[in-house]
Protein backbone atom coordinates (compact mmCIF):
# COMPACT_ATOMS: atom_id res chain seq x y z
CA UNK A 1 0.00 0.00 0.00
CA UNK A 2 2.88 2.24 0.82
CA UNK A 3 4.40 1.58 -2.47
CA UNK A 4 1.83 2.80 -4.15
CA UNK A 5 1.59 6.24 -2.22
CA UNK A 6 5.04 7.01 -2.77
CA UNK A 7 4.85 5.81 -6.20
CA UNK A 8 2.40 8.41 -6.95
CA UNK A 9 3.93 10.74 -4.49
CA UNK A 10 6.90 10.34 -6.80
CA UNK A 11 4.76 11.46 -10.34
CA UNK A 12 3.63 14.76 -8.24
CA UNK A 13 7.67 15.30 -7.81
CA UNK A 14 7.47 15.22 -3.83
CA UNK A 15 11.33 14.77 -3.12
CA UNK A 16 12.41 11.46 -2.01
CA UNK A 17 9.70 9.17 -2.86
CA UNK A 18 11.66 7.50 -5.71
CA UNK A 19 13.20 5.35 -3.17
CA UNK A 20 10.13 3.50 -3.07
CA UNK A 21 10.99 1.84 -6.78
CA UNK A 22 14.40 0.14 -5.15
CA UNK A 23 13.93 -3.40 -4.28
CA UNK A 24 16.79 -3.38 -1.87
CA UNK A 25 15.18 -0.70 0.17
CA UNK A 26 11.72 -1.90 0.42
CA UNK A 27 13.18 -5.68 1.46
CA UNK A 28 15.38 -4.04 4.24
CA UNK A 29 12.02 -2.13 5.60
CA UNK A 30 10.21 -5.09 5.38
CA UNK A 31 12.95 -6.79 7.38
CA UNK A 32 13.43 -4.39 9.88
CA UNK A 33 9.13 -3.84 10.28
CA UNK A 34 8.88 -7.65 10.51
CA UNK A 35 11.24 -7.82 13.57
CA UNK A 36 9.77 -4.76 15.09
CA UNK A 37 6.46 -6.45 14.65
CA UNK A 38 7.56 -9.67 16.38
CA UNK A 39 9.06 -8.12 19.39
CA UNK A 40 6.76 -5.28 20.23
CA UNK A 41 3.38 -6.78 19.11
CA UNK A 42 4.58 -10.05 20.08
CA UNK A 43 4.66 -9.71 23.93
CA UNK A 44 0.74 -8.43 23.47
CA UNK A 45 0.03 -11.52 22.07
CA UNK A 46 2.06 -13.75 24.38
CA UNK A 47 0.35 -11.54 27.49
CA UNK A 48 -3.35 -12.17 25.80
CA UNK A 49 -2.68 -16.13 25.23
CA UNK A 50 -1.28 -16.58 28.86
CA UNK A 51 -4.66 -14.75 29.67
CA UNK A 52 -6.62 -17.04 27.76
CA UNK A 53 -4.89 -19.77 29.55
CA UNK A 54 -3.61 -21.22 25.70
CA UNK A 55 -0.94 -22.99 27.16
CA UNK A 56 0.75 -26.30 25.38
CA UNK A 57 0.22 -29.60 27.38
CA UNK A 58 3.56 -31.81 27.88
CA UNK A 59 3.18 -35.78 27.70
CA UNK A 60 6.33 -36.37 29.62
CA UNK A 61 8.74 -38.22 27.60
CA UNK A 62 11.41 -38.34 29.49
CA UNK A 63 13.05 -35.75 27.68
CA UNK A 64 15.72 -33.44 29.57
CA UNK A 65 13.98 -30.46 30.69
CA UNK A 66 10.60 -31.50 29.22
CA UNK A 67 8.26 -30.86 32.46
CA UNK A 68 9.32 -27.00 32.51
CA UNK A 69 7.53 -26.39 29.67
CA UNK A 70 4.29 -27.08 30.76
CA UNK A 71 1.72 -24.68 30.43
CA UNK A 72 4.00 -22.52 27.96
CA UNK A 73 1.37 -20.42 25.57
CA UNK A 74 1.09 -22.04 22.20
CA UNK A 75 -0.16 -20.36 18.60
CA UNK A 76 2.30 -18.19 19.17
CA UNK A 77 2.18 -18.95 14.90
CA UNK A 78 0.15 -15.84 15.24
CA UNK A 79 3.07 -13.41 15.86
CA UNK A 80 4.64 -14.91 12.43
CA UNK A 81 1.78 -14.68 10.42
CA UNK A 82 1.23 -10.92 11.47
CA UNK A 83 4.71 -9.71 10.94
CA UNK A 84 4.63 -11.51 7.69
CA UNK A 85 1.41 -10.11 6.12
CA UNK A 86 1.57 -6.73 7.51
CA UNK A 87 4.67 -5.47 5.89
CA UNK A 88 4.31 -7.53 2.88
CA UNK A 89 1.18 -5.44 2.41
CA UNK A 90 2.31 -1.85 2.85
CA UNK A 91 5.61 -2.37 1.27
CA UNK A 92 5.79 -4.72 -2.00
CA UNK A 93 3.45 -4.65 -4.92
CA UNK A 94 0.40 -6.20 -4.05
CA UNK A 95 -0.51 -6.77 -8.17
CA UNK A 96 2.10 -8.75 -8.70
CA UNK A 97 1.15 -13.04 -9.13
CA UNK A 98 3.95 -14.03 -6.97
CA UNK A 99 3.43 -11.70 -3.84
CA UNK A 100 -0.46 -12.34 -3.90
CA UNK A 101 -0.10 -16.44 -4.13
CA UNK A 102 2.36 -15.88 -1.04
CA UNK A 103 -0.31 -13.95 0.87
CA UNK A 104 -2.64 -16.49 0.32
CA UNK A 105 -0.60 -19.31 1.15
CA UNK A 106 0.39 -17.42 4.32
CA UNK A 107 -3.67 -16.71 5.67
CA UNK A 108 -4.65 -20.47 4.32
CA UNK A 109 -1.83 -22.42 5.57
CA UNK A 110 -2.03 -20.28 9.21
CA UNK A 111 -5.50 -21.10 9.01
CA UNK A 112 -5.41 -24.59 8.86
CA UNK A 113 -2.66 -24.64 11.67
CA UNK A 114 -4.88 -22.47 13.64
CA UNK A 115 -7.75 -24.85 13.37
CA UNK A 116 -5.48 -27.74 14.64
CA UNK A 117 -4.48 -25.89 17.56
CA UNK A 118 -7.93 -24.48 18.63
CA UNK A 119 -9.05 -28.49 18.36
CA UNK A 120 -5.68 -29.48 20.88
CA UNK A 121 -6.33 -25.91 23.23
CA UNK A 122 -9.82 -25.54 23.23
CA UNK A 123 -12.07 -28.62 22.57
CA UNK A 124 -8.91 -30.62 24.63
CA UNK A 125 -8.62 -33.44 21.54
CA UNK A 126 -4.84 -34.04 21.80
CA UNK A 127 -4.66 -35.27 17.84
CA UNK A 128 -5.93 -32.19 16.74
CA UNK A 129 -7.54 -31.47 13.57
CA UNK A 130 -8.25 -34.94 11.62
CA UNK A 131 -5.20 -35.41 9.60
CA UNK A 132 -7.76 -35.73 5.87
CA UNK A 133 -8.84 -32.37 6.71
CA UNK A 134 -5.05 -31.17 6.81
CA UNK A 135 -4.46 -32.83 3.63
CA UNK A 136 -7.82 -31.52 1.82
CA UNK A 137 -6.53 -28.54 3.08
CA UNK A 138 -2.70 -28.44 1.47
CA UNK A 139 -4.10 -30.35 -1.77
CA UNK A 140 -6.61 -27.12 -2.02
CA UNK A 141 -3.90 -24.76 -1.62
CA UNK A 142 -1.45 -26.84 -4.78
CA UNK A 143 -4.54 -26.58 -6.91
CA UNK A 144 -4.83 -22.87 -6.33
CA UNK A 145 -1.02 -22.49 -6.67
CA UNK A 146 -0.51 -24.46 -9.98
CA UNK A 147 -3.95 -23.27 -11.58
CA UNK A 148 -2.73 -19.41 -11.09
CA UNK A 149 0.60 -19.86 -12.34
CA UNK A 150 -0.97 -21.82 -15.46
CA UNK A 151 -4.02 -18.85 -16.02
CA UNK A 152 -1.65 -15.34 -14.67
CA UNK A 153 -0.69 -14.12 -17.66
CA UNK A 154 2.15 -12.42 -15.03
CA UNK A 155 3.67 -16.03 -14.54
CA UNK A 156 6.08 -16.50 -17.29
CA UNK A 157 10.29 -17.47 -17.29
CA UNK A 158 13.05 -16.38 -20.06
CA UNK A 159 14.63 -20.08 -20.74
CA UNK A 160 18.89 -19.11 -20.53
CA UNK A 161 19.89 -20.17 -24.00
CA UNK A 162 24.37 -20.49 -24.77
CA UNK A 163 25.37 -19.06 -26.79
CA UNK A 164 29.32 -19.21 -27.88
CA UNK A 165 30.69 -16.18 -29.66
CA UNK A 166 33.87 -16.88 -32.65
CA UNK A 167 36.23 -15.25 -30.29
CA UNK A 168 35.67 -18.36 -27.81
CA UNK A 169 34.18 -16.16 -25.55
CA UNK A 170 30.70 -17.65 -24.04
CA UNK A 171 27.70 -15.41 -23.44
CA UNK A 172 24.16 -16.12 -21.65
CA UNK A 173 21.36 -14.86 -23.47
CA UNK A 174 17.51 -15.76 -22.43
CA UNK A 175 15.00 -16.41 -24.96
CA UNK A 176 11.55 -14.23 -24.79
CA UNK A 177 9.25 -14.77 -22.16
CA UNK A 178 7.04 -18.01 -22.23
CA UNK A 179 5.12 -20.06 -19.99
CA UNK A 180 6.79 -23.03 -18.35
CA UNK A 181 7.19 -25.73 -16.38
CA UNK A 182 10.51 -25.97 -16.02
CA UNK A 183 12.72 -26.05 -13.20
CA UNK A 184 16.54 -26.08 -12.20
CA UNK A 185 18.20 -29.32 -11.27
CA UNK A 186 21.33 -28.68 -8.93
CA UNK A 187 24.86 -29.92 -9.96
CA UNK A 188 24.03 -30.10 -13.62
CA UNK A 189 25.37 -28.07 -16.12
CA UNK A 190 22.10 -27.98 -18.63
CA UNK A 191 20.45 -27.63 -15.35
CA UNK A 192 16.77 -27.29 -16.39
CA UNK A 193 14.31 -30.27 -16.24
CA UNK A 194 10.86 -29.21 -18.22
CA UNK A 195 8.31 -31.78 -16.65
CA UNK A 196 7.22 -32.08 -20.16
CA UNK A 197 9.96 -34.32 -20.74
CA UNK A 198 8.64 -36.72 -18.35
CA UNK A 199 5.28 -37.36 -20.12
CA UNK A 200 7.17 -38.39 -23.58
CA UNK A 201 4.58 -41.29 -23.46
CA UNK A 202 1.38 -39.06 -24.09
CA UNK A 203 1.48 -37.66 -27.92
CA UNK A 204 -1.47 -35.73 -27.79
CA UNK A 205 -2.49 -32.95 -24.89
CA UNK A 206 0.70 -33.62 -23.45
CA UNK A 207 0.25 -29.63 -22.47
CA UNK A 208 -2.93 -29.76 -20.23
CA UNK A 209 -1.36 -33.50 -18.71
CA UNK A 210 1.89 -31.01 -18.03
CA UNK A 211 0.19 -29.00 -16.31
CA UNK A 212 -1.65 -31.52 -14.45
CA UNK A 213 1.47 -32.54 -13.46
CA UNK A 214 2.45 -29.62 -12.24
CA UNK A 215 0.00 -29.29 -10.22
CA UNK A 216 0.91 -32.93 -8.28
CA UNK A 217 4.08 -31.44 -7.79
CA UNK A 218 3.30 -28.52 -6.30
CA UNK A 219 0.86 -30.51 -3.71
CA UNK A 220 3.22 -32.81 -2.99
CA UNK A 221 5.46 -30.34 -1.91
CA UNK A 222 3.41 -28.36 -0.07
CA UNK A 223 2.63 -31.30 1.94
CA UNK A 224 5.86 -32.75 2.59
CA UNK A 225 7.89 -29.36 3.57
CA UNK A 226 4.75 -28.61 5.46
CA UNK A 227 4.82 -31.53 7.26
CA UNK A 228 8.46 -31.86 7.87
CA UNK A 229 8.69 -28.31 9.42
CA UNK A 230 5.78 -29.63 11.79
CA UNK A 231 7.57 -32.19 12.77
CA UNK A 232 11.06 -30.77 13.32
CA UNK A 233 9.14 -27.64 15.82
CA UNK A 234 10.43 -30.25 18.80
CA UNK A 235 12.76 -27.56 20.16
CA UNK A 236 12.70 -24.53 21.68
CA UNK A 237 13.84 -21.66 18.58
CA UNK A 238 14.77 -25.01 16.51
CA UNK A 239 11.86 -24.90 13.49
CA UNK A 240 12.26 -21.20 13.54
CA UNK A 241 15.58 -20.16 13.47
CA UNK A 242 15.63 -23.45 10.92
CA UNK A 243 13.18 -21.36 8.65
CA UNK A 244 15.28 -17.96 8.68
CA UNK A 245 17.93 -19.32 7.24
CA UNK A 246 16.28 -21.22 4.53
CA UNK A 247 14.68 -18.04 4.17
CA UNK A 248 17.83 -16.04 3.46
CA UNK A 249 18.81 -18.17 0.77
CA UNK A 250 15.33 -18.35 -1.04
CA UNK A 251 15.38 -14.38 -0.55
CA UNK A 252 18.85 -14.99 -2.76
CA UNK A 253 17.46 -17.07 -5.11
CA UNK A 254 14.84 -14.91 -5.66
CA UNK A 255 16.61 -11.75 -6.52
CA UNK A 256 19.47 -13.21 -8.62
CA UNK A 257 16.57 -15.22 -10.54
CA UNK A 258 14.87 -11.55 -11.35
CA UNK A 259 17.91 -10.08 -12.32
CA UNK A 260 18.60 -10.47 -16.17
CA UNK A 261 22.30 -10.16 -15.88
CA UNK A 262 23.17 -11.91 -12.77
CA UNK A 263 20.44 -14.67 -14.04
CA UNK A 264 22.54 -14.72 -17.25
CA UNK A 265 25.77 -14.89 -15.38
CA UNK A 266 24.76 -17.59 -13.10
CA UNK A 267 23.06 -19.70 -16.19
CA UNK A 268 19.78 -20.02 -14.64
CA UNK A 269 16.49 -18.90 -15.70
CA UNK A 270 15.46 -15.33 -15.76
CA UNK A 271 11.79 -15.12 -13.85
CA UNK A 272 10.40 -11.28 -14.41
CA UNK A 273 8.81 -10.41 -11.48
CA UNK A 274 9.85 -12.11 -9.09
CA UNK A 275 11.99 -9.31 -7.38
CA UNK A 276 8.95 -8.81 -5.34
CA UNK A 277 9.61 -12.28 -3.59
CA UNK A 278 12.35 -10.45 -2.20
CA UNK A 279 10.18 -8.24 -0.06
CA UNK A 280 8.02 -11.40 1.06
CA UNK A 281 11.31 -13.14 1.86
CA UNK A 282 12.76 -9.84 4.11
CA UNK A 283 9.44 -9.86 5.68
CA UNK A 284 9.59 -13.94 6.43
CA UNK A 285 13.05 -13.49 7.88
CA UNK A 286 12.31 -10.69 10.11
CA UNK A 287 9.28 -12.57 11.37
CA UNK A 288 11.02 -16.04 12.03
CA UNK A 289 14.72 -14.19 13.31
CA UNK A 290 12.14 -12.40 15.73
CA UNK A 291 10.03 -14.69 16.94
CA UNK A 292 13.08 -16.21 18.42
CA UNK A 293 13.03 -13.50 20.45
CA UNK A 294 10.54 -14.99 22.60
CA UNK A 295 11.10 -18.89 21.63
CA UNK A 296 14.10 -18.93 21.89
CA UNK A 297 15.74 -21.18 25.03
CA UNK A 298 13.84 -21.38 27.66
CA UNK A 299 11.21 -20.43 25.30
CA UNK A 300 8.01 -18.05 26.38
CA UNK A 301 5.81 -19.12 23.65
CA UNK A 302 5.55 -22.12 21.05
CA UNK A 303 4.50 -21.51 17.62
CA UNK A 304 2.28 -24.39 17.75
CA UNK A 305 1.03 -25.83 14.11
CA UNK A 306 -0.28 -22.50 13.29
CA UNK A 307 3.42 -20.99 12.86
CA UNK A 308 5.21 -24.65 11.62
CA UNK A 309 2.38 -25.47 9.41
CA UNK A 310 2.16 -21.82 7.73
CA UNK A 311 6.92 -21.91 7.67
CA UNK A 312 6.32 -25.12 5.65
CA UNK A 313 3.86 -23.98 3.55
CA UNK A 314 5.65 -20.54 2.20
CA UNK A 315 9.25 -22.00 2.06
CA UNK A 316 7.44 -24.80 -0.27
CA UNK A 317 5.34 -22.60 -2.59
CA UNK A 318 8.50 -19.92 -2.70
CA UNK A 319 10.61 -22.29 -3.90
CA UNK A 320 8.01 -23.72 -6.93
CA UNK A 321 7.46 -20.04 -7.63
CA UNK A 322 11.39 -19.01 -8.17
CA UNK A 323 11.18 -22.60 -10.03
CA UNK A 324 14.24 -24.00 -7.64
CA UNK A 325 11.54 -26.85 -5.82
CA UNK A 326 14.46 -29.58 -6.44
CA UNK A 327 16.86 -27.65 -4.46
CA UNK A 328 14.50 -28.47 -1.17
CA UNK A 329 16.34 -31.97 -0.78
CA UNK A 330 19.04 -29.52 0.12
CA UNK A 331 17.90 -26.58 1.17
CA UNK A 332 15.35 -28.31 3.41
CA UNK A 333 17.68 -31.34 4.51
CA UNK A 334 17.11 -30.63 8.33
CA UNK A 335 13.15 -30.90 7.69
CA UNK A 336 13.72 -34.23 5.56
CA UNK A 337 16.25 -35.78 7.54
CA UNK A 338 13.38 -35.41 10.63
CA UNK A 339 10.54 -36.78 8.43
CA UNK A 340 12.75 -39.33 7.34
CA UNK A 341 13.52 -40.34 10.82
CA UNK A 342 10.05 -40.80 11.84
CA UNK A 343 9.37 -43.00 8.56
CA UNK A 344 12.24 -45.13 9.22
CA UNK A 345 11.28 -45.58 13.18
CA UNK A 346 7.65 -46.54 12.28
CA UNK A 347 8.98 -49.29 9.54
CA UNK A 348 11.54 -50.43 11.86
CA UNK A 349 9.30 -51.03 14.55
CA UNK A 350 6.33 -52.57 12.66
CA UNK A 351 8.82 -54.97 10.52
CA UNK A 352 11.00 -56.20 13.65
CA UNK A 353 7.65 -56.27 15.85
CA UNK A 354 6.27 -58.71 13.12
CA UNK A 355 9.30 -60.33 12.05
CA UNK A 356 10.71 -61.39 16.20
CA UNK A 357 7.21 -60.41 18.02
CA UNK A 358 8.89 -57.13 19.74
CA UNK A 359 9.32 -54.02 18.04
CA UNK A 360 12.92 -52.48 18.11
CA UNK A 361 13.55 -48.86 17.14
CA UNK A 362 16.34 -47.09 15.61
CA UNK A 363 16.43 -43.97 17.58
CA UNK A 364 15.68 -44.06 20.95
CA UNK A 365 12.84 -41.65 20.06
CA UNK A 366 11.41 -39.99 17.10
CA UNK A 367 12.02 -37.47 15.10
CA UNK A 368 15.97 -37.06 15.28
CA UNK A 369 15.97 -34.13 17.54
CA UNK A 370 14.71 -36.09 20.68
CA UNK A 371 17.03 -38.84 19.91
CA UNK A 372 19.74 -36.60 20.90
CA UNK A 373 18.08 -35.60 24.25
CA UNK A 374 16.91 -38.84 25.20
CA UNK A 375 18.95 -40.66 28.20
CA UNK A 376 21.35 -43.17 27.20
CA UNK A 377 20.43 -45.83 29.15
CA UNK A 378 17.25 -45.92 27.75
CA UNK A 379 18.81 -47.46 23.95
CA UNK A 380 17.84 -50.81 25.32
CA UNK A 381 16.91 -52.03 21.73
CA UNK A 382 18.01 -49.12 19.58
CA UNK A 383 19.98 -49.80 16.35
CA UNK A 384 21.65 -46.04 16.95
CA UNK A 385 23.11 -45.28 20.74
CA UNK A 386 25.21 -42.57 20.12
CA UNK A 387 25.61 -40.41 21.75
CA UNK A 388 25.72 -42.25 25.16
CA UNK A 389 24.59 -39.03 26.68
CA UNK A 390 21.75 -36.86 26.48
CA UNK A 391 22.49 -33.27 24.91
CA UNK A 392 21.55 -30.40 26.36
CA UNK A 393 18.76 -28.65 24.01
CA UNK A 394 20.08 -25.08 23.38
CA UNK A 395 23.41 -27.64 22.13
CA UNK A 396 21.36 -29.76 19.75
CA UNK A 397 19.35 -26.00 18.51
CA UNK A 398 22.48 -24.58 17.66
CA UNK A 399 24.22 -27.48 15.96
CA UNK A 400 21.17 -28.19 13.63
CA UNK A 401 21.18 -24.43 13.00
CA UNK A 402 24.97 -24.81 11.68
CA UNK A 403 24.26 -27.70 9.54
CA UNK A 404 21.32 -25.76 8.19
CA UNK A 405 23.70 -22.91 7.34
CA UNK A 406 25.74 -25.57 5.23
CA UNK A 407 23.01 -27.06 3.35
CA UNK A 408 21.95 -23.59 2.75
CA UNK A 409 25.02 -22.52 1.25
CA UNK A 410 25.74 -25.80 -0.69
CA UNK A 411 22.29 -24.80 -2.35
CA UNK A 412 22.94 -21.61 -3.25
CA UNK A 413 26.79 -22.91 -4.63
CA UNK A 414 24.27 -25.58 -6.91
CA UNK A 415 24.01 -22.46 -9.16
CA UNK A 416 27.85 -22.84 -10.06
CA UNK A 417 29.06 -26.01 -9.15
CA UNK A 418 28.43 -28.32 -11.91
Amino acid sequence: MLYYLFDYLNQLGFPGAGVFRYISFRSAMALVLSLFITTWVGWYIIRRLRKMQIGETIRSLGLEGQTSKNGTPTMGGIIIIVAILIPTLLLAKLHNTYIVLMLITTVWMGGIGFLDDYIKVFRRRKEGLNGRFKIVGQVGLGIIVGVTLYLSPGAVMRENVEITKHNGITEIVHSPEVKSTQTTIPFLKNNNLDYRSLLFFIPNHRTAATWILFVFVVIFIVTAVSNGTNLTDGLDGLAAGSSAIIGVALGILAYVSSHLEYAAYLNIMHIPGCEELTVFASAFIGATIGFLWYNAFPAQVFMGDTGSLTLGGIIGVFAILIHKELLLPILCGIFFVESLSVVLQVSYFRYTRKRYGIGRRVFRMAPLHHHFQKAHDAGVGVLLRRPLSSVPESKIVVRFWLIGIILAVIAIATLKVR
